[in-house]
């Protein structure tokens, strides 16, 4: 029902009108971002290395519906970070496809880039995609208190990961 493809130039505008506040733009990206979001962000977030930024596109309709990314890819330690997801066309929201994301992310981690670790964040009032990463086999590892600002609250957030069960790895009994 959906794929992933590179997110470009040509797809700024889209997530520009999608993050139409400051809250919004906070969940989504941290504080990566400065509100509003401009191209010239864009093109720096876009540069970075270690990142691969994708549009989501619903394949029935071949409308783009979103956004996301695999951040901090580390192939020597085969671990990288789910991070920027987003569903921006808000009537394609509460359909199921933040999880039908997250797990064509996760083949994209496991299956092409042979990773063994995904994590990501997620802060915890945003009980619906905690639910959603759960049912995709994330498991929660620990809870930063505190760690954003925003305005003059605090917003606290879980880290989650998921291990590559499918892939062997051998642990040292000892070190030398």
């Amino acid at each position: 029902m959906i794929k992933l493809e590179k997110f470009t130039k040509k797809d700024y505008n889209r997530l520009i009108n999608w993050i139409d506040s400051e809250e919004i733009m906070v969940v989504f990206s941290g504080q990566i971002f400065d509100f509003p979001i401009t191209k010239n962000q864009l093109d720096v977030y876009l540069n970075k290395p270690h990142r691969i930024v994708y549009k989501v596109i619903k394949t029935d309709s071949n409308k783009v519906i979103g956004h996301a990314e695999l951040n901090n890819i580390n192939l020597r330690s085969s671990n990288a970070r789910i991070c920027r997801v987003l569903i921006g066309d808000k009537k394609y929201r509460n359909k199921g496809l933040g999880g039908l994301i997250i797990n064509e992310l996760v083949r994209v981690g496991f299956s092409e880039l042979k990773l063994h670790r995904l994590d990501l964040g997620v802060y915890d009032f945003n009980i619906q995609a905690i639910k959603c990463y759960k049912k995709c086999g994330f498991k929660i590892e620990g809870l930063l208190k505190d760690n954003m600002k925003f305005g003059k609250i605090f917003w606290s957030s879980y880290n989650m990961s998921k291990l590559n069960t499918k892939r062997y790895h051998q642990k040292k009994d000892k070190y030398e």
